[in-house]
């Protein structure tokens, strides 16, 4: 399965065309290397995803096609999830 669609089936990210322009951006990393939405997903990457100011790295443990909503959250499993933190120069 494409990465873009296992990120809208697993509803980490919502829509699949946004996560398609994630992707595009190079916000998204599967096993610390830039992805393009074309990517195949497999059991056990790891896939960063950088949200503004957070990254959100979470391990494939299942790829379905279809899932319901309140089983989306066991395709994956969170790993890390990091703040950003801004430095300010005066």
């Amino acid at each position: 399965m494409r990465i873009d669609k296992y990120l809208k089936v697993c509803r980490i990210i919502k829509r699949r065309t946004l996560a398609k322009e994630v992707t595009e951006s190079e916000r998204i990393l599967v096993n610390n290397k830039v992805v393009k939405p074309s990517y195949q997903v497999k059991i056990n990457d790891l896939i960063t995803i950088e949200f503004g100011n957070k990254d959100v790295t979470v391990r494939v443990l299942s790829i379905d096609e279809y899932t319901k909503k309140q089983d989306a959250n066991t395709m994956y499993e969170l790993v890390s999830e990091k703040i950003k933190t801004i430095s300010k120069v005066a």
